[in-house]
């Protein structure tokens, strides 16, 4: 049966994992060394790495007794019985195998003119993305159970994502860069910290100290709020070090979204009620990276 597979493979965590790359596919393209080869091939990388993340993360919940009845988000594949823990091991094999191979891939596309020293640095990013998609729930030490989830979210979805492709598109990097960067990894760190919040009682059960068990609700929903406004701020930092025209303004508009998903953590209480925000704040992300980049290219 399919079905199971594809709701283990959470789809609609795609557009958050996209957002960072067509970040630095826009701000590439607005320095116009966009190539559509290198963006496919990011694109096709980081969907790969993303499923191989929640195949990963349903597995490793159930192995490690974390997935309970106590937990209120949609049910896990393995937990329930609807796939084995044996054919999710495979299935997590082959998956880092096709991130691995579509990675070498986009590494030579954009790379292949370059020093063995930045390819082998690349390279070395790419393996370290395989490793904490696999570790971040699964292996002896998940360190998603320590609280470094929202380290490891920062830096992949948004350093390492935004940063990374437009690297491979330009051969050059600029120090502003981060700003964009962080705002996609501090969006990318909200949607888990709703997550978090949602399983506050259930993570506090089974033992994973995730922040918001560490904080408490109400200073995760501050936490929550520092992580929006920040990445609001870092991006209206970059546009007025580089404004050129009115339409850079245009990724504002998706401002009134974070401040929506703002509110709803902060006023409902119930578990099951945060569920639905996990997808509305990965659109918002996923908005926000469109909009800023239609801006810069329309300037």
């Amino acid at each position: 049966m399919i079905k199971p597979w594809i709701e283990a493979a959470r789809l609609r965590t795609l557009p958050l994992a996209l957002s960072s790359i067509l970040m630095g596919c826009f701000l590439a393209a607005a320095h116009e060394t966009f190539r559509w080869t290198i963006a496919v091939l990011a694109v096709v990388t980081t969907i790969c790495l993303q499923v191989l993340s929640n195949f990963a993360n349903d597995y490793g919940d159930a192995v490690n007794g974390k997935d309970t009845d106590a937990r209120q988000g949609p049910q896990r594949a393995v937990q329930s019985g609807a796939i084995t823990a044996d054919a999710m091991r495979t299935a997590i094999i082959v998956f880092s195998v096709l991130s691995f191979v579509s990675g070498i891939g986009l590494l030579y596309e954009a790379l292949k003119d370059a020093t063995w020293h930045t390819f082998a640095a690349f390279l070395g990013l790419g393996v370290l993305a395989i490793i904490a998609a696999i570790t971040y729930t699964a292996g002896k030490r998940p360190y998603g159970y320590a609280g470094l989830g929202d380290v490891s979210v920062l830096i992949f979805f948004g350093w390492v994502g935004v940063l990374g492709v437009y690297y491979l598109h330009t051969k050059a990097l600029d120090w502003t860069l981060f700003l964009p960067a962080t705002s996609c990894g501090l969006f990318a760190v909200g949607v888990l910290n709703i997550n978090n919040i949602r399983d506050i009682e259930s993570d506090t059960l089974t033992g994973k100290r995730s922040i918001p068990v560490r904080l408490g609700r109400e200073r995760a929903i501050i936490y929550h709020w520092l992580l929006l406004c920040v990445g609001m701020i870092c991006s209206v930092v970059y546009l007025v070090i580089h404004f050129a025209a009115l339409p850079q303004w245009l990724f504002v508009l998706s401002f009134p979204l974070f401040v929506r998903n703002g509110l709803a953590v902060s006023r409902l209480k119930k578990p099951s009620e945060l569920d639905p925000y996990l997808k509305q704040m990965a659109l918002s992300t996923l908005a926000f990276a469109v909009l800023f980049g239609i801006g810069y290219l329309i300037r």
